[in-house]
């Protein structure tokens, strides 16, 4: 007597997501690996669903980088009380977005495509370049001026987060190696300070360049 067949499996529907599962899962997926780390794929497994359910609610990956920084924005840059000195103005803006930053590099990451940007955070960028109009630059002078303060932030906040993730590795820097046996007679100057490049350049030293960034702008006009 043949044996009964066993019933037939029946895939279900995958289950319902929201919007805000998902930006929660990409930003989990981001912060543990950076911006590479996110796909699609990746994230619909994250979230136990199919790429094509994840397409109900964003349409790309692009619109996707988008909704994390809204939603960065919105938890975490916060409006600070600002100088009324133009020039202070310019310099506390732009330290508080560096501030914010710097707790979350691969938002800088994804910032540095130049092409996707939070509209909350362009209060900031408002300020910066309201300040330099201020200071006496023409307002194309001013665009000019927020995108060097930009390029200096955001090089000096990924340049920090990569130096953190190699010496977490706990082993012997390349520099190091170098900096060891250097020729005074051909390199005199990084020679005498080689014993303390390490240190020296660890020093936070942001706002200090930032304010000759803004000096030497103003010099301009």
């Amino acid at each position: 007597m043949p044996r009964p067949s066993a019933p037939r499996r029946t895939l279900g529907r995958p289950p319902r997501i929201s919007r805000e599962e998902i930006i929660e899962a990409a930003r989990r997926i981001m912060d543990e690996g950076g911006a590479d780390r996110l796909t699609m794929r990746r994230l619909a497994t994250e979230v136990g669903s199919t790429p094509m359910a994840l397409y109900h609610h964003v349409r790309d990956k692009e619109e996707l980088l988008v909704l994390l920084l809204d939603d960065y924005a919105t938890r975490t840059l916060r409006r600070p009380e600002l100088p009324g000195r133009p020039r202070e103005r310019t310099i506390a803006a732009a330290a508080a977005v560096h501030e914010a930053l710097s707790a979350c590099p691969w938002i800088t990451e994804v910032l540095t495509a130049d092409d996707l940007m939070s509209t909350s955070a362009l209060w900031f960028v408002e300020q910066i370049v309201d300040g330099l109009v201020a200071c006496g630059l023409t307002p194309e002078q001013a665009v000019r001026g927020y995108r060097a303060i930009w390029y200096y932030t955001a090089g000096e906040i990924m340049v920090r987060a990569a130096a953190a993730r190699r010496r977490a590795d706990d082993r012997t820097t390349y520099r190091e190696r170098v900096f060891a046996d250097l020729d005074p007679g051909e390199l005199p100057r990084l020679a005498k300070v080689a014993d303390r490049w390490a240190s020296l350049t660890a020093e936070d030293t942001y706002l200090d360049g930032l304010r000759a960034l803004v000096d030497g702008l103003l010099a301009t006009r």
